[in-house]
């Protein structure tokens, strides 16, 4: 017994000495080492429910989308003619430049079973001919029924006897920061191509205050016009321009919002032009220097620095100090979101408008009204509709007011008066006053007729 208990113990000692000697010498510590070039690991604390599915892409179903958009994006090849420089010798001895054609392409959607389309206005700007080819391969001829150039929005229509595949328009005010689209359109002439990315911000302006979705998903020359949909096929916006110091692609791609490009085409549709709604004020985003300079405890909204006369703002009793925090259901942290929100309304259309004045929340319900003011074409007068104290002022019952001329003009003391005629045709308001000096041609002599603040009438000849 004793015997055996000896070589118990022997066989204890014998395994711990083999158990540490591994231990010390074969056995390599597992440790995670963090340099300054690596992330430092982390642990998810949080409660919240982990989706089933996880976050990585190959979960992700694509086809049902990319299936329901390819036959509803077409390629549209875009004719113009150049007839390069003219030069005195053309007026003189008539000669005549030969005509140089050029062709443009990009994308479109088509938005009904009878064949509209709509597409980017640079698309089909100064087309003399419109081609549009479907997905099945077969071509038609498209005519444009409008266009805008502010939205970079435009409608064509195809004849066809057959009813087409369309997309209809989403909510592109759900659009989800990191949510999955697909961009769908025909880059280098590689018809229905399907590209996968997030949206990426929402809202950016690019200096041309608009309202951009922006997203990761590939766009390339060519992809204009064409279709941005989320996973279940909802076309959220139409691609429109990229960001690129080559042409290409380089990470940065951005789409006119559905909500915007509705209500373009609607208004299109409708009455022939955009209807714009206007809030009437002046102002601009909030950031620390602007906060410290305007004595604001506020960093995010748009600070009201002017209220247009005659304006929704001014009807509903907005003021300049103001600070618009949300329209609607929409919270407002920076300019750009609150055009891109007004973009989607008419004039008669009510907003809700939750104000911060003085550190007091107010909300003030605003009827947006209709454009009063326009540029002009070829002059660059900039001219606003008669209130009812300037036609009691000038004596008179119709035409537009010049508010501000380039400085070119100066010299002529054009501004604060009345412009009643064009080459003899009534002027009414900036809409006859727009589409008069629209057709002013740079060879030609035009003159206008103008009421001074005496009642005497003016001409001004512009040759």
């Amino acid at each position: 017994m004793k015997r055996i208990a000896n070589l118990f113990l022997v066989s204890v000692f014998a395994g711990a000495i083999t158990l540490g000697a591994y231990k010390l010498f074969f056995e390599k510590d597992n440790y995670t080492v963090v340099t300054s070039e690596q992330p430092m690991p982390v642990l998810s604390t949080s409660n919240l429910p982990v989706s089933a599915k996880g976050a990585g892409i190959n979960e992700v179903d694509f086809t049902l989308a990319a299936e329901k958009t390819v036959n509803a994006v077409v390629h549209v090849k875009n004719l113009t003619t150049n007839k390069g420089q003219r030069s005195l010798s053309d007026f003189f001895y008539g000669f005549e430049r030969q005509q140089t054609p050029q062709i443009g392409t990009g994308s479109g959607v088509i938005i009904s079973p009878d064949g509209y389309i709509v597409t980017n206005n640079h698309v089909i700007a100064q087309s003399s001919q419109l081609e549009v080819t479907l997905n099945n391969n077969k071509t038609y001829e498209a005519e444009v029924i409008g266009a805008d150039r502010d939205s970079d929005i435009a409608l064509i229509k195809i004849e066809t006897e057959e009813s087409l595949p369309y997309l209809a328009f989403g909510d592109s005010d759900n659009a989800q920061i990191g949510e999955w689209v697909l961009a769908v359109g025909n880059p280098f002439n590689l018809t229905s191509t399907v590209t996968a990315g997030i949206v990426s911000a929402k809202a950016r302006s690019l200096g041309r205050n608009q309202s951009f979705i922006q997203t990761d998903a590939a766009v390339n020359p060519g992809n204009s016009g064409g279709a941005l949909v989320n996973t279940n096929g909802d076309l959220i916006g139409i691609n429109t321009a990229i960001t690129s110091q080559t042409g290409s692609y380089v990470g940065y791609a951005f789409a006119v919002p559905s909500n915007i490009a509705r209500k373009v085409v609607e208004d299109i549709m409708e009455y022939g032009n955009v209807q714009k709604g206007l809030l009437g004020i002046r102002g601009g985003d909030i950031n620390p220097r602007v906060a410290t300079e305007m004595g604001l405890d506020e960093t995010e909204g748009v600070y009201i620095s002017e209220i247009t006369e005659d304006s929704g703002a001014a009807d509903a009793g907005l003021q300049r100090g103001d600070i618009i925090k949300r329209v609607d259901n929409i919270e407002v942290h920076k300019f750009s979101e609150l055009s891109g929100y007004l973009s989607s309304k008419r004039p008669g259309d009510v907003i809700d408008v939750l104000l911060d004045r003085d550190g007091k929340s107010i909300t003030k319900k605003v009827t947006l009204k209709k454009q009063q003011t326009v540029s002009l074409p070829y002059t660059g007068f900039t001219v606003k509709n008669l209130s009812e104290e300037d036609k009691k002022t000038f004596g008179v019952s119709k035409g537009v007011k010049i508010i501000d001329v380039p400085e070119g003009y100066s010299r002529y003391n054009l501004e604060n008066k009345i412009i009643t005629e064009v080459d003899g045709n009534e002027v009414n308001n900036i809409d006859d006053a727009k589409e008069h000096f629209g057709s002013i041609s740079r060879y030609g002599r035009t003159s206008f007729t103008m009421i001074n603040e005496n009642g005497e009438k003016e001409r001004l000849i512009l040759q």
